[in-house]
């Protein structure tokens, strides 16, 4: 029985549909696998789950309604639920540069460690070959016993090549090197292992012998790490999140483990974290409010001048005006960067010829943040200018004629009505300007790096940082990589952040209600 055409078409796109849902999965299941297969766990079980809950909502009809919220549910879930909750878990771990690894690996690399044992000691000689090379061995012990490994090249000095040994009394061919090429080719003969016929391993331990290479450690029954060199003891120590010798001292790496509150008892007590912490927190709220604060201020005299009637070709002073705006950010701080250069800018180099000074726009801590606000100023001017000129529209002529019947000035103009009816509307702009200074880590990482640093701080940190910054130079700064002091430096950031947000939003609505 053939099917009616709607019935047909109606059909194919059922299966249609099903061979894609199958097809993601499979390719879900497959990343999936790789991600857990590299002790990605938490990742493959959020994709995992968030795989799970798309397939159902797209297959099941009484969940249709749902299928127009899940792109959005499944972009927040990705990229700011679970980011927050992988970074507040990182804050309660020491995981650092020096604290990667698991305690599994860390033991394997323990494990594989090698010391120069001694046993047996070989003089060698080299011979070259044209391009091949071939190593003859002689063991220092018995004089008699020769050896001498197949022909190699040496194609790269980072390689590691491993050469068997065959007993062998005749000179290998080609022409002995002397010693002076010895020591060019010393990187890559240290990169070559050989093994002898009875199995033994051996390296290159000076420019005239190689010699016999052993396991640093052996496991215990109770898992310590104990040493073929002269037996001493390591045992893992959980707190710490090292392997620790008989003495106590740690033996590097390290590994993650769960420390609780240590890494915000740390940034509340510790006085070189915690001075440095209140110092930048309150220069952050400064920063971000001045800055909010001068930009608004510039923009909307600036607005208000280019509608000004009388100003003729006002169009033109418009785009020059905006100009700021059009140019990416990262150029003009680069740009003003090398304006404020203490030696060669052009600002020291005027204010030099015209008063005699060179302020020191990078070392001084008062100066490098007014240096910040007033390149912070210029960048954001013309975004209020735009809102303000916007907003001006709106305002009715009305108003601006019966002020002037009653001899108002333009500075009463701007006083009692221009600002009082902008405001309202402007309020969650401004916010939004706070915030987003709150967190402007590329003026900061680019014009000044936070500098100059703070003496007595223990963890990185600079008169001109700001939070975001801070916790960047701390878990990815050159002097170390702390990143559960970052994490919970950031979930401090965040709650702090939420409650400014959460004020701002009650005097928006405050002022809107009245």
């Amino acid at each position: 029985m053939k099917l009616p055409k709607d019935a047909s078409e109606a059909l194919s796109g059922h299966w249609l549909k099903w061979l894609l849902v199958a097809f993601i999965d499979i390719a879900l299941l497959y990343v999936i696998t790789l991600m857990y297969a590299q002790g990605e766990t938490a990742f493959a079980m959020v994709i995992l789950v968030l795989g799970s809950i798309g397939t159902w909502v797209f297959t099941s009809e009484k969940c249709y309604s749902f299928r127009y919220i899940y792109p959005s549910l499944l972009g927040v879930i990705m990229f700011v639920v679970f980011p927050l909750i992988y970074t507040v878990n990182i804050a309660f771990t020491n995981y650092s540069s020096t604290n990667l690894l698991t305690q599994d690996r860390v033991k394997q690399v323990h494990l594989q460690k090698t010391y120069t044992s001694g046993a047996e000691k070989f003089g060698f000689k080299l011979y070259q070959s044209g391009d091949n090379y071939q190593l003859q061995l002689i063991n220092k012990n018995d004089k008699s016993q020769s050896f001498a490994t197949d022909a190699f090249q040496f194609t790269d000095v980072t390689q590691t090549l491993t050469a068997d040994l065959q007993q062998s009394e005749e000179q290998p061919e080609g022409q002995k090197l002397p010693l002076k090429k010895v020591i060019k080719l010393r990187n890559s003969l240290k990169a070559i292992s050989v093994q002898t016929p009875e199995g033994n391993s051996l390296v290159m331990t000076s420019l005239r012998e190689f010699g016999a290479m052993a396991p640093l450690y052996r496991e215990g029954s109770d898992g310590e790490l104990i040493s073929n060199k002269d037996g001493s003891i390591l045992k893992p120590d959980f707190e710490q999140g090292y392997y620790v010798d008989q003495n106590g001292e740690t033996v590097s790496p390290g590994f993650t483990v769960y420390i609780g509150w240590d890494n915000f008892t740390r940034v509340l007590t510790d006085p070189g974290i915690q001075g440095p912490f209140l110092t930048i927190f309150i220069w952050t709220l400064v920063y971000a409010g001045l800055s909010v604060l001068f930009t608004l201020v510039v923009g909307l005299l600036l607005a208000c001048l280019v509608q000004w009637e009388p100003l003729k070709e006002s169009g033109i002073y418009r785009v020059f005006l905006i100009l700021p705006y059009a140019v990416p950010a990262f150029i003009s701080i680069l740009i003003f960067r090398g304006l404020f250069n203490q030696n060669f800018g052009e600002i020291n180099m005027v204010l030099n010829a015209l008063f005699g000074i060179q302020p020191e726009w990078f070392t001084n801590e008062f100066l490098a943040k007014t240096m910040i606000l007033i390149v912070n100023s210029w960048l954001g001017y013309p975004y209020m200018m735009i809102l303000c000129m916007g907003l001006l529209k709106a305002i009715p002529e009305d108003l601006y004629e019966a002020s002037a019947i009653d001899g108002a000035n333009p500075l009463h103009n701007l006083r009692h009505i221009t600002v009082p009816m902008i405001i309202k509307p402007l309020t969650p702009l401004l916010i939004a300007s706070f915030a987003f200074n709150f967190n402007n880590f590329v003026m900061i990482n680019l014009l000044t790096n936070g500098g100059p640093n703070l003496i007595d701080a223990t963890t990185p940190a600079g008169a001109t940082d700001i939070l975001v910054s801070y916790t960047f130079r701390i878990a990815f700064g050159s002097t170390g990589q702390d990143f559960g002091l970052a994490s919970a430096i950031a979930g401090l950031i965040f709650l702090l952040v939420g409650l400014i947000a959460w004020a701002n939003m009650k005097a928006t609505r405050s002022l809107q209600e009245h």
